[in-house]
């Protein structure tokens, strides 16, 4: 294939935004694509519309950095190497949305550079490396410089070889997108769910009506510092799921092979682990440290303390890094602890609990000794068999958001090469993906509303 190589801003414009998120008198009301939605997004599309925060800007920034179709989006100011020269497409015109600062808008030259194309160039390992190594700053901060950016080295292809390959990865990025949404759909679900019953008391009665809204007896629990049902009480975490400590692993133990080490760092805010940069270790027998799927970890010091997430596969569990042991099958006790975690109070008292200290920390022994609601049992099994579906179609969408993200990244490098050809392959590549989300489907927000029938008919 035909490939020549420009620089960035020889064929593209490119421009430093300096917008902050402050609102000003005298300036317009506008929406702010901040650092974030670049960082953790492939596309910017219009359906991201309403996320953007509320901020003011001058007419000559709204004009400079106005979100248009075709564009990419770049982070190019952080903390870390790894966080700057992430991109992201923007796939629609925004009549209100700019770009914040710490980021770069890069407009490329229609002709010559197709934006599409270009975001799927800037995710390879071949950009990654130009900007990490061309990144000025140490220790606290690092950034991108305007010549850096427009001295980046674009390899050029036909612009309609361009054009398909951004088809591709436009198809695969919409599949993993959606996958995303419906997570967030299924979790908020459980939210809803867990809300109603353990946070309103309406979970169904004796007679399948909602509990308090029908007069059920409510008594003060000085623990929890609430009324709650008659005939129920408080629990130690640790009564429910001990948390249990992960390994002091040694540098030199890690490599390769083996199964993935979890690390305060893998533990995303989304209840997710990102295990893309992991470690591993090989012949580690101490099942002790292992994580199955379906467990629950917790990061127990830093910046990151009390951050959860749930484990998709198996993974062993550093020093750190706390494993909530639900069982020889997790699944079926998950609901209730996932959903009692991420109640407001859980989090306070591990700050409570760790605050004092130079660095923020907590033991294992001490996260068991917070306090959480203790249900009956059979309103306790109702609510984890109502969750378990849920849980278990969450988890299949996250390893197919995975395992597209690994094709995503693959496949990149064999278009541009020729190694898979645009032309005969592209359908293939298509169907591809087509097949390997085999469970693509919506769910309308009355659910939620069918699971309550289900329950109180």
């Amino acid at each position: 294939m035909q490939m020549r190589k420009y620089k960035l801003g020889d064929i593209a414009t490119v421009e430093i935004s300096g917008v902050d998120k402050k609102v000003k008198d005298g300036e317009e009301n506008i929406h702010l694509c901040n650092f974030v939605d670049v960082y953790y997004n492939w596309a910017i599309t219009m359906a991201r519309h309403d996320n953007f925060m509320l901020a003011t800007a001058r007419p000559n920034e709204i004009s400079k950095f106005q979100l248009r179709k075709g564009q990419v989006a770049l982070t190019k100011d952080s903390e870390t190497r790894d966080d700057i020269g992430i991109s992201t497409y923007i796939a629609d015109d925004f009549d209100d949305v700019i770009l914040g600062y710490h980021c770069a808008l890069i407009t490329p030259n229609k002709d010559i550079l197709d934006g599409r194309y270009l975001n799927a160039l800037m995710h390879t390992d071949y950009a990654k490396k130009y900007f990490a190594f061309n990144a000025s700053g140490s220790g606290q901060r690092y950034a991108l410089s305007a010549e850096t950016l427009n001295s980046f080295p674009v390899p050029v292809i036909p612009l309609q070889k361009q054009k398909q390959i951004g088809e591709i990865f436009s198809a695969l990025d919409k599949k993993i997108e959606l996958n995303k949404q419906i997570n967030q759909n299924l979790e908020a679900m459980a939210k809803q769910l867990y809300d109603y019953w353990f946070v309103q008391f309406d979970f169904p009665n004796e007679e399948g009506k909602p509990y308090k809204s029908s007069g059920g007896a409510m008594v003060w629990n000085e623990e929890l510092k609430r009324e709650i049902p008659q005939g129920w009480s408080n629990m130690s975490i640790g009564d429910y799921a001990p948390c249990k400590s992960g390994y002091a692993f040694k540098s030199k133990d890690f490599g390769d092979k083996g199964l993935s080490v979890i690390k305060i760092g893998n533990i995303q805010e989304n209840y997710t682990l990102d295990m893309t940069d992991s470690q591993c270790i090989d012949l580690f027998n101490k099942t002790l440290f292992l994580a199955k799927r379906y467990d629950l970890v917790i990061a127990m010091t830093g910046a990151t303390i009390g951050k959860f997430a749930i484990s998709q596969s198996n993974y062993w569990v550093n020093q750190r890094v706390g494993r909530f042991d639900l069982g020889d099958r997790p699944l079926l006790r998950l609901g209730f602890l996932f959903n009692s975690l991420k109640q407001e109070y859980f989090r306070e008292q591990v700050f409570q609990i760790a605050c004092g200290c130079a660095q923020p920390n907590i033991s294992a022994e001490q996260i068991d000794s917070i306090s959480i609601l203790k249900p009956n049992d059979v309103i306790l099994n109702q609510f984890n068999k109502l969750c378990e579906p849920l849980l278990e179609l969450q988890s299949e969408n996250y390893l197919q958001i995975e395992e597209l993200t690994k094709q995503r990244d693959e496949l990149l490098p064999l278009l541009m090469s020729g190694q898979v050809s645009v032309n005969s392959d592209l359908s293939v590549c298509i169907d591809l993906i087509i097949r390997t989300t085999t469970r693509i489907c919506s769910y309308p927000n009355d659910l939620f509303w069918s699971y309550l029938r289900i329950v109180f008919l």
